[in-house]
């Protein structure tokens, strides 16, 4: 299944909670990576897995979706963390190199320099003076085992900025994508819709078109899975022609997709003006006229529930999954 469609059997435990408890679940995981430490960042990502195995759906359906989007975070994360870390500072040390030396010569000031004969006024014919031993800074034994860089050989260079940075934006990639397919999966779209219009209801005193709204977001919800089957019609009708693309060339390729897109266009506005005229005939000339409730909105105890769990969700989220900036 693509993502963003809705499934409708099997009927797992996800569908039978309130729409409205699940939108506020979903604006939750795109809420809490934010100003989040790496550490919660890949809890978030666990959980979406976890909760998927638990609600029991079936492999065939989240198999390819999780998969794919698994390698795109684990490929972002293996080139973010390679690639330069963005610092492009030049540390220096607040202490001398040689600072054991420095700290050991005595408090007396050294005699003034001899000043050189005329006859060899740059010093080339005497020996020169002995330089202080410089002690090796690395082979000393450090306070702490922390290391800025983890990782050095050769060109390649992996700092604890740059493994941080692939860690948030990969694993903001999949929670982003993946809890908002999961949503999709397991809400029907009048449902969506109905939830979104129950939560927008206090808006209607500000005269805002609330139902209009509903309404559109509903008809919007129905018309992806029709751009999807025609998407794939189109698809299978090329590949039953069995074209030889090597001998079209590219012009000539170009100029089928150019074909193919058309096709797919007029089939589109063809749905869209069908539809218009099934609304038109069944009395669909004003939303507020021609309302139809398809589900019953009522939290049951199940709900309750998950509310509950969204409240412990924020609390672990203040306590443990802060980053600390300063």
């Amino acid at each position: 299944m693509p993502l963003g469609l809705y499934l409708e059997q099997p009927v797992t435990w996800l569908h039978g909670i309130d729409s409205r408890v699940k939108l506020a679940w979903l604006m939750s995981f795109l809420a809490a990576p934010l100003l989040s430490s790496p550490m919660w960042r890949l809890l978030l990502v666990l959980l979406l897995i976890v909760l998927t195995m638990a609600a029991a759906v079936p492999l065939r359906v989240w198999r390819q979706q999780m998969g794919l989007l698994l390698v795109l975070g684990i490929f972002v994360l293996i080139l973010t963390a390679i690639a330069p870390d963005g610092l492009g500072l030049k540390h220096q040390p607040r202490l001398p190199a040689d600072e054991l030396s420095f700290a050991e010569q005595p408090s007396v000031l050294s005699p003034a320099a001899k000043r050189k004969p005329w006859y060899d006024p740059f010093g080339w014919g005497q020996a020169p003076s002995p330089q202080p031993a410089v002690p090796d800074l690395a082979k000393l034994a450090q306070p702490t085992a922390y290391n800025y860089v983890v990782f050095h050989q050769g060109p390649l260079n992996i700092t604890r900025r740059s493994v941080d940075l692939g860690i948030r934006i990969s694993t903001i990639i999949f929670t982003l994508l993946y809890s908002t397919n999961l949503f999709l999966l397991t809400t029907a779209p009048e449902e969506i819709t109905a939830g979104i219009e129950s939560l927008m209801r206090p808006l209607r005193r500000l005269k805002l078109p609330v139902t209009e709204i509903a309404l559109t977001l509903t008809l919007s919800l129905r018309f992806i899975p029709l751009v999807l089957e025609e998407v794939q019609n189109l698809v299978r009708s090329v590949r039953t022609r069995a074209i030889n693309w090597k001998k079209l060339g590219w012009r000539r390729a170009v100029q089928v997709w150019l074909m193919v897109a058309e096709r797919l266009l007029e089939n589109l506005l063809l749905r869209a003006e069908q539809i218009a005229g099934a609304m038109t005939v069944r009395g669909f000339t004003s939303p507020n006229r021609h309302r139809v409730q398809w589900h019953k909105l009522q939290l049951r105890g199940r709900d309750w529930l998950a509310l509950l769990s969204l409240v412990l969700f924020w609390g672990a989220r203040f306590l443990w999954g802060t980053n600390n900036l300063f």
